[in-house]
């Protein structure tokens, strides 16, 4: 077979009718958490610096999947879709497949075993070695496997290709060094390693220089940031450093952990006004005994006591969660402890998983693994209790003024509604209607209006023209340059703003006053 030699910029290949360089497409195709999806932004930005341009609808020239491996069905998931695109490649040769994330660095050579057709894999370690692995490929017409066991190159110090230009997510820490008897990450991500604090006020100055208004700390556990350089506080003291920074409206973090949520985290919450009123605090269990198989090491007690304190400082917080239903050896008594701690913590939100068998995590070998018809029993009852108090806790929202900042994504019911969508300060979903001859809001403008209707999972406000306030951002100026360098055309009145800029721009001017 004859080798593709690529040229120069290797994002590019000779056009076969001129031998002119073309640039070859790419998408990228993500699967897990937060994580996730902020290393698929460095992942297409990685793309887009080696001369790639995304797919347009058309085919892809080069397809990456962003793997997570917490799920059960994740490598199904994978190698369905692998098996998908095995046909397209075929008909496509200059094609290319890569895989990366948590399941490739688990399974490593096992993916080009049942996936022959795949030219790269790589892992959460080496992300930056994406465009080279491809390069390789191409030239040596063999696929190229490269899983480092330790981090390379801090992810956030590669090029980024944001996926929204009104918000951003920023890593403030990769790895964890908690063992939860549950959890593959830190087998796949390693120990907790830190960023510097500049570095990462620098990134979110970068960020609201282009435009944002809201950021997302990411960490696998956020508020154990600091450890590594010995700083206890440090992540309240980032937290307070965020209010400092003019033009960011919206600061949010995830996911702390309850063990080592303290005091100066909350305090910085309440007294930062760009910190929303908004945690996502991990349960996992309410019963004591299921949390100390799964090595969390809190009790029930303390990660209620957590959330009196939060509600003490900050009473319209909206509080989120994470649950298994079904860890082995759980009892039905093990299992109403959780319905009864659900019960008393009244969550805005819960993600709740049914226990998944992990190969290489501790609990896959533990004994009482519990048939999944009484998992399935079990889960149900879950999401019928939160589905309640969610359907509750939204009902206590109507009537309340809300500023809320709007979405690029509309809800399905949109096009038979016309109403658009955005999320409030404490994270609800919000569907509003925009009075007959008011202003339209573009994605990252902030509309304040009041709720008129409640559901379990979403707010609604069809407010009347006295009702609707609109306030134009930076970040919908930002979305409005997107847009127009998306199809080369001007952008009025953006002279001297940063129009004509490529790429993904981002932004947002002074900060309100919290609305409770």
């Amino acid at each position: 077979m004859s080798l593709t030699i690529p040229s120069p910029a290797s994002g590019t290949v000779p056009s076969e009718a001129t031998g002119t360089p073309q640039p070859r497409t790419y998408q990228v195709r993500t699967f897990g958490c937060q994580m996730n999806v902020h290393d698929s932004e460095r992942m297409a930005g990685m793309l887009e610096d080696a001369g790639y341009v995304p797919a347009d609808g058309e085919q892809a020239d080069v397809v990456v999947f962003n793997t997570c491996a917490v799920r059960e069905n994740a490598d199904n998931k994978l190698y369905g879709n692998l098996g998908m695109l095995a046909p397209v490649k075929a008909a496509n040769p200059g094609m290319q497949i890569a895989v990366g994330g948590c399941l490739a660095q688990k399974d490593r050579e096992t993916i080009l075993k049942k996936a022959p057709w795949v030219d790269a894999v790589f892992g959460t370690h080496n992300v930056g070695a994406l465009p080279a692995l491809l390069d390789r490929a191409r030239h040596n017409n063999e696929a190229q496997l490269e899983i480092l066991e330790s981090l390379d190159v801090f992810p956030s110090t590669l090029p980024t290709k944001r996926d929204s230009v009104y918000s951003g997510w920023v890593s403030i820490s990769v790895g964890c060094n908690n063992t939860c008897t549950f959890c593959i990450v830190p087998a796949l991500r390693g120990k907790e390693k830190d960023r510097r604090p500049g570095d990462i006020l620098a990134e979110i100055q970068a960020l609201v220089d282009d435009g944002a208004i809201e950021v997302t700390l990411l960490g696998q556990n956020v508020n154990s940031y600091g450890v590594e350089f010995g700083d206890r506080q440090a992540f309240s003291k980032l937290l307070r450093a965020c209010g400092g920074i003019a033009g960011l409206e919206r600061v949010r973090f995830t996911s702390p952990h309850p063990a080592a949520f303290t005091d100066d985290v909350i305090d910085a919450m309440a007294e930062t006004p760009n910190v929303m009123p908004q945690l996502h605090m991990p349960l996992q269990s309410g019963s004591d005994k299921v949390l100390k198989d799964m090595k969390r090491s809190y009790r029930s007690t303390k990660f209620l006591g957590i959330l009196d304190k939060v509600r003490d400082k900050i009473p319209h917080a909206a509080i989120s969660t994470d649950i298994i239903v079904g860890f082995p050896g759980e009892t039905e008594e093990d299992f109403q402890a959780t319905l009864d701690v659900v019960e008393k913590s009244r969550f805005a939100t819960a993600f709740t998983f049914q226990y998944s068998k992990r190969p290489g995590t501790p609990a896959a070998d533990l004994p009482d693994q519990l048939p999944k018809a009484v998992v399935q029993e079990r889960f149900e009852r879950l999401t019928a209790l939160q589905d309640r108090i969610a359907a509750e806790e939204n009902a206590k929202q109507l009537g309340r003024r809300v500023e809320v900042m709007v979405t690029a994504h509309s809800g399905r019911k949109s096009e038979e509604t016309h109403r658009l969508s955005g999320r409030s300060q404490d994270q609800r979903l919000v569907h509003f209607s925009v009075p007959a001859g008011a202003e339209t809001p573009r994605p990252g403008d902030l509309v304040t209006v009041t709720v008129t209707e409640a559901a379990a999972f979403h707010l609604v406000a069809d407010p009347s023209p006295q009702d609707y306030s609109l306030r134009r951002s930076r970040a919908g100026d930002a979305w409005d340059r997107s847009q127009a360098d998306s199809c080369g055309a001007p952008v009025p009145g953006a002279a001297g703003s940063g129009a004509g800029r490529t790429g993904v721009s981002l932004g947002m001017p002074t900060l309100p006053v919290r609305s409770h």
